[in-house]
């Protein structure tokens, strides 16, 4: 079954070279997903459109699903002087909602997130106190709070230390096989994320080039 459906979407910024051009795609239930590309091909922007943060554009895209979402590292606050608990649990508040209290099913959700990120005990530090990979577990987590359907990622481990990359892979990966998580990365770090993936969608001057399984693009039978 399909969780999001793209159908002929087009997108341009004014001013601006990155553009997408009748895009066609489904993200199917249980799929781990890389949208990869060479920097301006306009992933980035695929994935914003899904979410409705790009809206003026043409075609139809239709989301099934509660989504969760973890933006770019460097579009984050590293000095938020707000606790690891707090950031999760703002993950269950709905886009456009403002809530003053959380419900108990909300702390429920968050700490789960927390317990599967290993961030329960560490829950009262500060985001500013904490080291690049904890601070990308913390919004893995943060976004789970959102849905426990699908989680879309744009280059979440861009600038990390290769261990720590590792670390993350590793969490999405066993989300998405032990607990059914849909998941859709942009990523350039394609040699690794490929260990990972089931699917990959290469987009190139701002149209899908590619979409076949991991396996075929290891092989580059595509």
């Amino acid at each position: 079954m399909s969780i999001i459906k793209v159908e002929n979407m087009s997108f341009g910024y004014t001013n601006s070279s990155e553009t997408l051009t009748n895009i066609n795609m489904k993200i199917n239930e249980g799929e781990f997903v890389a949208i990869i590309g060479e920097n301006g091909s306009g992933e980035s922007s695929l994935i914003k459109c899904i979410l409705r943060l790009n809206t003026n554009y043409e075609g139809k895209i239709t989301v099934k699903e509660r989504v969760g979402y973890l933006p770019q590292i460097t579009e984050i606050q590293n000095n938020f002087p707000a606790t690891i608990e707090e950031i999760v649990l703002s993950g269950t508040i709905p886009q456009n909602v403002f809530k003053i209290f959380y419900t108990k099913e909300d702390r429920r959700k968050a700490e789960d997130a927390m317990k599967k990120l290993n961030l329960y005990d560490m829950r009262k530090k500060c985001f500013y106190e904490l080291s690049g990979g904890q601070r990308q577990r913390v919004l893995i987590a943060r976004a789970l709070c959102s849905t426990e359907k699908i989680i879309l990622l744009d280059e979440p481990v861009n600038g990390l230390d290769p261990k720590i990359v590792t670390g993350i892979y590793d969490i999405l990966y066993n989300l998405n096989q032990n607990k059914g998580l849909t998941i859709v990365m942009v990523s350039h770090d394609v040699e690794r994320t490929l260990n990972y993936c089931s699917r990959v969608i290469e987009i190139e001057h701002g149209r899908i080039v590619k979409d076949v399984n991991s396996k075929e693009y290891k092989k580059g039978d595509a």
